[in-house]
């Protein structure tokens, strides 16, 4: 809030190639820094870029008489979609320049994979400070006049009903992607096609994961709209998780083989559906306080995404699923009473 959004957008981005930097030379000394920084700018560039992105959408809306729902749907299918090719797109070039190489890579192949990030990151940073002024609204000094004043205002979405209502959609957001990457690539993509496979099951999880959420983003004009294109994703996760935790095993075969990459897709779409959906209607729903509430989607997507890395390596595959499922029954009846409560006016929440 205190830096704008398009200021949080290139302050953010400082933590990657750090990050990128330290796996140059990856130490204990090097690595536990460079991570402990990248958390911190990667809470700025996220909540800048819903706040931006939506700021953006409103303004354009406004500008050409648009509907709001259905901009704010277009401007995050596109963008999600250009984020989930990034799977496909970085997996390409880390199985083109790591393929000749033992258990993962060459030492070579390894640094040249992170010096073309590196460079990728540079062009990124770059763009990000050509970003237009958009249709920021700064909320002045006296928000964070004392400690009182800026827990007031930390905690102020979660007075909302519609917030509430919301987090636990959000949570499971986190826990799927975690899952997707410290899970499903583990325990379900590597015995079956080996380490070399894994880069081919999240490209195809990525092109996935791009082309839904550019069709979703397509369809959402409000809440009601959001309700049926979440539904499909999470009968499809739903689908997944339970037909790996019911008859999936482990089998040679090219039937077998590919598994995993169908697996790989049908997640992607629910990933797709997830991130196009809930930027949108915290865009929509939180108008007038979005730095508020995409930082709250921050904080409960990362910290979700944390139980998932500390929980994998000491629970079975099966407990995973369970605790997985669990988390979608639960998440998506409170998205659908959401949808019953039927609140769809922006929020008007005093800070």
């Amino acid at each position: 809030n205190g830096l704008g959004a398009r200021r949080a957008l290139v302050v953010g981005t400082s933590g990657y190639p750090l990050f990128i930097l330290a796996n140059l030379v990856p130490t204990w000394y090097t690595m536990v820094p460079a991570s402990l920084y990248l958390g911190f700018t990667a809470s700025l560039i996220w909540v800048g870029q819903g706040t931006y992105l939506s700021s953006a959408a409103l303004s354009h809306a406004r500008e050409n008489s648009l509907p709001e729902g259905q901009t704010l749907g277009n401007f995050n299918g596109e963008f999600w979609g250009a984020y989930a090719s990034t799977q496909v797109i970085g997996n390409l070039i880390s199985l083109a320049l790591l393929r000749n190489g033992k258990d993962g890579g060459s030492v070579t192949g390894k640094y040249l994979l992170f010096v073309v990030f590196l460079g990728c990151m540079i062009i990124g940073i770059v763009l990000m400070c050509l970003l237009s002024k958009r249709d920021e609204k700064r909320h002045n000094d006296s928000t964070h006049s004392s400690f009182g004043a800026m827990l007031k205002y930390i905690v102020a979405p979660l007075k909302d009903q519609k917030m509430i209502l919301l987090i636990p959609l959000i949570a499971y957001s986190g826990l799927q992607q975690a899952f997707v990457w410290a899970v499903f690539t583990k325990s379900i993509v590597s015995p079956v096609l080996g380490i070399s496979g894994v880069g081919g099951a999240m490209a195809i999880y990525g092109a996935s994961d791009a082309v839904c959420s550019l069709v979703a983003g397509r369809f959402i004009s409000g809440l009601h709209s959001a309700t049926l294109i979440v539904s499909v994703g999470a009968i499809l996760q739903a689908a997944v998780l339970f037909w790996l935790l019911l008859f999936y095993s482990p089998m040679e075969g090219l039937v077998s083989a590919a598994v995993p990459l169908f697996i790989g897709a049908l997640w992607g779409v629910g990933d797709g559906v997830l991130n196009t959906q809930l930027n949108a209607l915290l865009g929509l729903l939180f108008k007038d306080v979005k730095e508020a509430a995409f930082a709250q989607l921050m904080v409960w997507q990362s910290g979700a995404m944390a139980v998932i890395f500390f929980l994998s390596p000491s629970i079975t595959l099966h407990a995973m699923l369970i605790l997985m499922a669990t988390a979608l029954f639960i998440s998506f009846g409170s998205f659908l009473l959401l949808t019953l409560v039927g609140v769809e006016k922006p929020s008007t929440m005093r800070v």
